[in-house]
């Protein structure tokens, strides 16, 4: 491969130039293309964010120079994009969820593995150093045995009736939504820095909004623009603003976490406590730089984010000195800085530090029992 990777945003939403951003601050990548879902927009979004070549999805398929695509688009259409880019022979970064059916994933697997190409799901918020530090101080025993989890993972942006955004729409979503959406992350967390796999599950949601006022025209997430109310339209609601669920582990411990979309005032709070037999754990991604660490006979203490002060399997996600923070646009930088590291060897590491497809589909398994949970009103198994 050329010492420059060329890659291809597909999707321009919240996430796509977010992606775009995160690339941009690594050395010999070039996003080379943009993608639309038709040529007159693919033009428009290229010219304002800077791209040098527009395409629709089919057309950039056939351009040879491009060597990896990411898929920023809503979440049917990750299965069918995703499997056109492998069969096209170009490495795939997609944002969760991988698909929105389970059989769908699986052969996502295995079509990436039969081919040997890179594949990456944007479970970005492993990324956090302190994530990482959390992971390898409880690989070194400085937790202890896990006794016990405690997550949540807050949000706002749907607090009102006229809020409104494709993802509550389950043709375009599937049938979760707030679990689906951030709770996916939450799990992927808490299975990776615990070191632990989910068992059983047992789901009760809620939808606080039985019906909300969807814009007559379109209007981007986090956009923060104002309709007037004859811009709106009542429709039904059928997925979760919020989910609570207990967990149970492999190890014969227990947890519980909490998702919502509806909290005045929670921005995107993903909080993370982890009880073990020397050390409690706590991580807030609102307040990223710092780790929360809690003794019983000694005092406890928080941790900042400081490369000399971290293990450094957790230091090398820090590109900056202590004192200089980091936060939500380094996640991305990070995961991609190990995701084109294994472009450039050209094929998928047998034991890949980055979250794979394989993850993507072990978390749709486990977000999938939680709905079958949820209408059960029953504990089921993973």
């Amino acid at each position: 491969m050329s010492q420059t990777v060329k890659a291809a945003i597909v999707g321009t939403g919240f996430i796509g130039p977010a992606h775009l951003e995160a690339l941009r601050r690594i050395p010999n990548v070039e996003v080379v293309a943009l993608v639309e879902v038709n040529q007159a927009l693919a033009d428009e979004k290229a010219k304002v964010l800077g791209i040098p070549n527009a395409y629709t999805f089919e057309a950039m398929l056939q351009q040879p120079e491009i060597d990896v695509v990411h898929i920023c688009t809503p979440n049917f259409l990750h299965y069918p994009q995703a499997k056109a880019v492998l069969e096209a022979g170009k490495h795939v970064i997609c944002e969760k969820p991988l698909a929105v059916k389970i059989d769908e994933a699986e052969e996502l697997v295995k079509i990436a593995k039969e081919k040997g190409l890179v594949n990456a799901v944007h479970f970005n918020l492993r990324y956090y150093p302190m994530v990482r530090q959390m992971k390898t101080m409880r690989e070194k025993g400085e937790l202890g045995e896990v006794y016990s989890v405690m997550g949540s993972y807050l949000q706002d942006w749907l607090f009102l009736q006229t809020d409104y955004n494709w993802r509550l729409e389950p043709d375009k979503s599937g049938d979760s939504r707030a679990i689906a959406d951030i709770g996916s992350h939450l799990l992927d967390i808490t299975e990776y820095v615990t070191g632990l796999k989910i068992t059983e599950v047992m789901a009760d949601f809620s939808t606080v909004h039985k019906t909300r006022l969807k814009p007559l025209k379109a209007i981007e997430t986090y956009s923060g623009d104002k309709l007037d109310m004859s811009d709106y339209q009542e429709v039904p609601i059928n997925t979760e603003d919020h989910a609570t669920v207990l967990l149970r582990f492999d190890n014969g411990s227990k947890g519980s976490i909490t998702v919502s979309q509806v909290n005045a005032g929670r921005k995107n709070r993903l909080n993370v406590e982890i009880a073990g037999s020397k050390s409690n754990f706590e991580f807030n991604s609102e307040k990223p730089n710092e780790l929360w660490i809690g003794k019983r006979e000694t005092a406890n203490s928080v941790l900042m984010k400081d490369p000399g002060l971290f293990h450094p399997e957790a230091a090398a996600l820090i590109s900056f000195p202590g004192g200089h923070n980091e936060g939500f646009p380094d996640t991305s930088k990070q995961m991609f800085k190990e995701v084109y590291a294994a472009v450039r060897e050209g094929k998928q590491p047998e034991k890949a530090s980055f979250p794979t497809f394989a993850d993507g589909l072990r978390e749709l398994i486990i977000g999938e029992r939680i709905v079958e949970s949820n209408k059960k009103q029953a504990w089921v198994k993973i």
